[in-house]
Formats: C-alpha cells, sequence, structure tokens
C-alpha cells in the first residue's frame, strides 16, 4: 500500500472519513461565483452556492482542473515513489480527464481511468481501488480490477426542481414549466459516462423517492453488497433519514453510507437532489 496512491477529482463527493480512512488525494476542481474562482470543498461549499444564486439569481460555473494543475497534483506523489492511479470525472462530462492524461505522460507510473461517472458513481470505484491497494494488490491488477468495476458503477438522482438544470440550459422553459405543472421529478442516469433522464416520476418528493428506491433495489442479487451511498445536494434531514431506514429495511448491505454532493454536483443540480449508488455484479445494461 505504501507505494500506491488512490486519486480522484472533488466531483467523487467521498466524506472526509473515507478519504481519511484510505489516503486517497483529491484534487479540487474551480467553482466560479461572480468574479471570483474557488476550489471546490476547500473554500466554497454548496450551501454558501444556493446563498449566491438566492441573492443574485446567478448560477455557479464549474471548471476543470487543468494540465498545470495536474502536474502539480501528481509530482510530490512521484517524487516520494509512488504510484498513482487516478479517477477524475467521466470524459464525456468535463475536459478534467483529458487534462489528467496529458499531465500523466511525463510519468509511467501515473494511471488515469476514465470513471465514466460522477459523485459518488466515482466514489465507489475510487474506495474499491484503495482496498485493493491496502491488500497488496499491484498496481496493473487494480487498474484492470477498476476499470471493469467503472462498467458496473449504479449512478442515478432524482431531482425535485429543475430550476438549476433550466438556468444551466440543460432543461427547457417548456419542459420546466409543464413538469412543474404535473409535480414530475426527473430520474437522472449515468449510462456510458452520460447523463440522461430515464425515467420521471410524479408527486411529492418524499414519496416519489420511496418509489425510486423501492425500483433500483428490486433484484439486489445483482448488486453487491458491500456498500451503497445516499448521496444528496442538501435534502432535509427528514428527506434524507427516511431513505437510510428505507434502505436499512432490507438487510442487504455492508455500509450504508449517506454523504452529501460536493459543489459540482450541486452546482447543476441544485437542492433537493437525491441519488443511491451502488456497484453491480455485472456491468450495467
Amino acid at each position: 500500500m505504501a507505494d500506491i496512491i488512490i486519486t480522484c477529482d472533488s466531483t467523487a463527493d467521498l466524506p472526509l472519513e473515507l478519504i481519511e480512512k484510505y489516503n486517497i488525494g483529491v484534487i479540487p476542481l474551480g467553482v466560479t461565483l461572480g468574479d471570483t474562482t474557488y476550489q471546490d470543498g476547500v473554500n466554497i461549499t454548496p450551501d454558501e452556492i444556493y446563498a449566491h444564486h438566492a441573492k443574485t439569481g446567478e448560477l455557479p460555473k464549474t471548471t476543470a482542473a487543468n494540465v498545470g494543475d495536474f502536474m502539480d497534483f501528481f509530482t510530490p506523489y512521484v517524487e516520494a515513489g509512488k504510484t498513482v492511479i487516478h479517477f477524475p470525472i467521466s470524459s464525456e462530462m468535463s475536459s478534467t480527464y483529458n487534462n489528467a492524461l496529458l499531465a500523466s505522460a511525463e510519468w509511467d507510473n501515473v494511471h488515469i481511468i476514465d470513471s465514466k461517472n460522477l459523485s459518488t458513481g466515482i466514489g465507489l470505484v475510487v474506495v474499491a481501488a484503495a482496498e485493493m491497494a491496502q491488500s497488496g494488490m499491484e498496481a496493473q491488477a487494480i487498474v484492470a480490477k477498476a476499470e471493469e468495476l467503472v462498467k458496473c458503477s449504479d449512478a442515478s438522482f432524482v431531482i425535485d426542481n429543475l430550476e438549476y438544470l433550466h438556468k444551466g440550459g440543460r432543461c427547457s422553459a417548456v419542459a420546466m414549466l409543464g413538469a412543474n405543472l404535473l409535480k414530475l421529478k426527473p430520474c437522472i442516469d449515468v449510462t456510458n459516462g452520460k447523463m440522461d433522464v430515464s425515467k420521471k416520476y410524479r408527486g411529492k418528493y418524499g414519496e416519489v423517492l420511496k418509489q425510486y428506491v423501492s425500483e433500483r433495489l428490486c433484484d439486489l442479487s445483482a448488486i453487491d453488497d458491500s456498500r451503497i451511498f445516499i448521496t444528496h445536494a442538501g435534502c432535509a434531514d427528514e428527506i434524507v433519514n427516511a431513505v437510510v431506514e428505507q434502505v436499512k429495511a432490507y438487510g442487504y448491505f455492508k455500509e450504508i453510507i449517506p454523504c452529501r454532493a460536493g459543489c459540482t454536483i450541486s452546482s447543476h443540480c441544485g437542492a433537493d437532489t437525491l441519488g443511491i449508488l451502488y456497484i453491480r455484479k455485472s456491468p450495467k445494461a
């Protein structure tokens, strides 16, 4: 383990306790509010983004880490004699992957794996890779296994309010109006590295989430029981707790980890977004 370091960018949304437990390196992405650019998870929080939007009506802009940022990030690990295995946000969603790949060309012992995911859909594979490293697995074997796990990471979210998606240009005004009138809650699925609407639920958010969880966990035999993340972007405690209790009632997962989404997810989806994320035993269809 001493010679291998598992790293990711801040979009993996891993809780601090897991970052510390597995000694995971994290490079922050940029978040710009007004004329000021911050570092995701370092000097800006999702709640500050929401407050800025409520005050100004302005959405933040998220920016990729550039090649120079990655050079600075990888160099101390390489100079310490470590092999780096890095997991950036999906190449389909950001130039972060390509920038990391360009930076890694300087060294033979820096491996970049396209997560083809976001949020704890990345985090699931990062933690699994860290566990492999702790077990003494060689770097190339970790890379090969992680690339297989990427295909099995199941990430989805249900969004209560389309305002952020609309203002960010990802939802038309007509679609937003229709969804609000019908109380529709879209479910966003990550498939082949891209986000798509897989279903539209109708009703109150808490009731919708009950249905969503039941449908996602209808076939537990197809899901790895190691852990499940319940990741949300500022949902009320009672909403999150209800989902936690619903998942606990299955008595299936060894670890149930509620966590808060970071600035990237929060900037694009807004508050009242929640998903359950886990590893499937075979690649997603």
